[in-house]
């Protein structure tokens, strides 16, 4: 049996249950502390989305695009025909910060209202994705949460100035 080109296992294929992820991340929060648990988390999630993002050869190719173009790439990528991660709903642009509005996010899920759980890893692939998709520089933070009253898990990022040496 051959293995297709993006199929990590032969029998299971790539996808795996949120119950194991969940798993992963409160247990990582019990042996780091929920801060530093929160930036491992957020690193991973960055380093996922600037991946995916070089898989589809679209490294570089935002700044060419329109915000509708940007978001569809984002919705295919992390959506229901991509990694499943949450869908992406829509992408917003306000001056040097985008508004993602997220929702069945993998971090939210199984989640009991009025959690504080923040979309870390979610936020994290986001903001690599859009990194390296747009070649800047983001800073993430969620400003809307569905497990506190909002309609959507709402992440916004802003640019970070260039640093100059």
């Amino acid at each position: 049996m051959a293995i297709a080109k993006n199929e990590l296992r032969q029998e299971l294929g790539d996808f795996s249950s949120i119950v194991c992820l969940k798993a992963i991340v409160v247990g990582v929060e019990e042996a780091l502390g929920e801060k530093a648990a929160a930036i491992a988390m957020i690193s991973a999630g960055r380093q996922r989305g600037k991946k995916l993002a070089e898989d589809l050869d679209l490294v570089g190719k935002g700044s060419s695009m329109s915000l509708e173009e940007v978001t569809q790439h984002v919705q295919e990528a992390l959506g229901k025909e991509g990694t499943r991660l949450c869908v992406i709903d829509q992408v917003t642009q306000e001056g040097d910060t985008y508004k993602v509005y997220t929702r069945e996010t993998v971090c939210s899920a199984g989640e009991s209202e009025g959690s504080s759980r923040q979309c870390t890893f979610t936020m994290g692939a986001i903001q690599g994705f859009l990194e390296a998709f747009l070649g800047k520089r983001l800073r993430g933070t969620q400003t809307e949460s569905v497990l506190r009253g909002g309609n959507f898990d709402v992440l916004e990022y802003a640019d970070l100035p260039a640093v100059n040496h």
